[in-house]
């Protein structure tokens, strides 16, 4: 039953537009149907209603979760009525005190925090936007909602005013309160109705639940998204996240679930985090799933030492201290802050924890991480990647969390691989939570076949392995690890992370003996400059082109056409580039570019013949596709480049031959850069290799060895 009187008869209104329903749109409202609501709703909705979105995500759930039109648009104007009606605005606080007093007694929706009064040995409760404090709260209202007294609380109340002669009584009055989170849900059903989805139809729906458009995401960038969501699932669970501004680190913390508490990095305290030992309250600690440090980095910060000790102390322990007293807790701890400087500069200069406060660039605290988010591979979150698609109402799958935190999920892949055995205890309990963290927000049954199990794997043993490596260019007296696994056939996989691919030079740990090296003797240095007299110069030989398979991670940047392709392409005279997809405007830049580093490498009095075979667009946009490639055909003729067009509509794999010897199999074609921001002043739209890549490979065969 609704909580609020019935506004369903509100004129509908006409200022939405609806998108169409996507196949997985429709699967989710058959097989989820109440529990979901259409994301773009929120923004609907909110107007200038400073509130977290699963608050208002929680009364569209009751008006709005429905992929019938009308009911979405009679449910728009109810939430919208009951903001308008209900939601405490700080600049009309006087107005809404004023109608409480006339009617005697009205509904809010506010903030509300709780403190004890221990010369009245009473409970009185505060509200953040309406400004009242000192209203009496019953004891048995704070033991059903303990966090009222740490952080507070987003409720709707019911407060009621009485005056009194009496000046020490308080004329406000609150007469119900409830937190606007979900009592219970149905997990079976939750369970049952996952099977419905296959995995990436999943991923997808856990993406627009957080409120983006998954088609905006590559594999890699999503399972980092979900990364974020693993301290909801993961009992102390401890994860950093530092990059780029604009990137959402904090969003999650601050608007996804009622559970989770965002505070300043600079806010921190022994007694607000843990235990005030004047009263014997706990703190944060005590009451929420997550407590997550916003604008945590900054090397000139100030810190409490006592704070990190404890902090220390608990995220290895899960335990603090109270006086005497050994307390436990279960909150994950989440730091989030932003960097200044790019991967190469930090690993060149210091390591990827450069920007934390000096008290916290420390390996004892950084080795009780259990996993890195490279912020610097999420990109900046532009208006086009939030979704309007169907996604869980976050009250809901608030709850389907914080129930999946009572399973352990770690041991799943030990039936099909093991770890290496020098990986410390410390970054195998990483590796493991991470691990189920994963497991238990994609396959919650427990369900997963092998190869989706590695995958997991992997991903969770390369984000320890980004801690650890980080901490041994910080401490050189810890050993050096061997990141990977074997499967049962004893088969070795190591694993890297993407920057030590990027930047293998700057990457490496440096070593003490390479920093101190002895000085070289006179005796040395003048035997050198003799045999650089007498030592004749040799020619330089160019280096054998690689043959063999290479692969390229999701994310990775560095890669362009001119290191990727030209050195094979180089002198030849006949180029036959085959590829399906030559339709969309960016297919046909991508081909520009190759045609352009092409002209530019040749003679300026040289032709070179480039075929291109390709399938005919025969959709609505034929037009354009013929269009598009007679302009590349006139713009190469122009710099000495004769580009003519095959169709063929039986191929599918794509590749690069020339007349000089090699064949290049590109499994992603030309296509293999990610969409940027659009923006024209974008430098990866001026230089490829500051570009994001998608996952894909190449294969380099030198047929005329293979003829020879």
């Amino acid at each position: 039953m609704n909580i609020f009187e019935d506004h369903s008869s509100a004129e509908q209104s006409a200022d939405l537009d609806s998108p169409q329903q996507s196949e997985l749109d429709r699967k989710i409202n058959l097989l989820f149907s109440g529990s979901v609501v259409r994301k773009d709703l929120v923004k609907a909705v909110k107007g200038n209603a400073i509130v977290p979105s699963y608050v208002l995500e929680y009364l569209l759930g009751q008006y709005a979760a429905s992929d019938d039109e009308a009911t979405i648009q009679a449910g728009i104007d109810a939430v919208r009525k009951i903001l308008a009606d209900h939601y405490v605005h700080r600049n009309e606080s006087e107005l809404v005190k004023s109608t409480i007093r006339e009617k005697g007694r009205h509904r809010i929706i506010d903030k509300v925090t709780v403190t004890l009064n221990d010369k009245q040995d009473v409970y009185q409760a505060s509200f953040a936007n309406l400004g009242l404090t000192g209203v009496i709260v019953e004891p048995a209202t704070v033991k059903a909602n303990p966090k009222l007294l740490v952080g507070g609380v987003w409720c709707i109340c019911d407060i009621e005013y009485f005056h009194s002669d009496d000046d020490r009584v308080v004329p406000w009055i609150l007469g119900s309160l409830k937190p606007i989170q979900m009592s219970s849900f149905d997990y079976e059903g939750y369970l049952a109705s996952r099977k419905g989805f296959n995995t990436e139809e999943w991923i997808d729906l856990l993406i627009q639940s957080i409120g983006f458009n998954p088609e905006m995401f590559g594999r890699r960038a999503k399972l980092l998204q979900l990364v974020r969501l693993i301290p909801f699932v993961e009992r102390n669970y401890n994860l950093v996240e530092l990059g780029p501004k604009g990137t959402g680190k904090s969003h999650i913390y601050s608007e996804f679930s009622p559970h989770g508490m965002l505070i300043s990095g600079g806010e921190v305290t022994v007694p607000k985090l843990f235990v005030n030992n004047a009263n014997g309250r706990i703190g944060l600690v005590g009451y929420w799933d997550v407590v997550a440090f916003d604008e945590f980095a900054g090397k000139k910060k100030r810190t409490d030492k006592a704070l990190v000790d404890i902090m220390k102390n608990y995220m290895a322990n899960k335990s603090f201290s109270r006086g005497v007293e050994t307390l436990g807790a279960e909150a994950s701890m989440v730091f989030v802050g932003n960097t200044s400087h790019n991967v190469p500069y930090m690993l060149k200069h210091s390591d990827l924890f450069d920007e934390l406060p000096e008290a916290y660039h420390d390996s004892a605290y950084l080795d009780r991480l259990h996993f890195y988010i490279p912020g610097w591979e999420v990109d900046t979150i532009r208006s086009e990647m939030f979704s309007s698609g169907y996604g869980f109402v976050v009250d809901y799958i608030a709850e389907v969390l914080r129930s999946l935190r009572n399973t352990d999920y770690s041991d799943r892949y030990q039936p099909h691989f093991t770890l290496s055995s020098d990986i410390s205890t410390r970054d195998r309990d990483g590796i493991h939570k991470t691990f189920s963290g994963l497991m238990k927000l994609i396959y919650p049954g427990g369900e997963a076949t092998r190869e989706e199990i590695e995958e997991l794997l992997r991903f969770a043993v390369e984000g320890r392995k980004r801690v650890k490596d980080q901490i041994l260019r910080i401490d050189t007296t810890m050993a050096a690890v061997n990141f990977g696994y074997s499967d049962k056939t004893g088969t070795w996989r190591g694993v890297t992370t993407l920057e030590e691919d990027e930047y293998p030079d700057y990457y490496q740990a440096r070593r003490p003996e390479t920093e101190h090296e002895a000085e070289p003797s006179a005796e040395s240095e003048l035997a050198q400059e003799e045999a650089n007299v007498v030592a004749p110069v040799a020619p330089e030989v160019a280096a054998p082109l690689f043959e063999g398979h290479r692969e390229f991670q999701e994310n990775q940047r560095g890669v362009s056409y001119e290191t990727l392709l030209m050195p094979y392409l180089r002198d030849a005279t006949n180029i036959t580039i085959v590829d399906p997809y030559i339709r969309l405007p960016h297919q046909g830049r991508n081909l520009v570019d190759l045609l352009a580093l092409l002209a530019a490498a040749k003679d300026p009095a040289d032709e070179i013949a480039v075929i291109l075979v390709t399938k005919e667009d025969r959709g609505e946009y034929a037009q354009q596709h013929l269009l598009m490639l007679k302009d590349i055909q006139d713009s190469a003729a122009t710099v000495g480049i004769q580009f003519s067009v095959n169709w063929d509509e039986t191929i599918h794999d794509r590749s690069i031959r020339t007349d000089h010897g090699w064949k290049l199999l590109l499994g992603r074609g030309l296509d293999i850069f990610q969409k940027g921001s659009g923006s024209q002043f974008d430098l990866g739209s001026r230089r490829q290799e500051f570009r994001q890549v998608f996952a894909f490979g190449v294969t380099y065969i030198n047929e005329q060895e293979g003829a020879r």
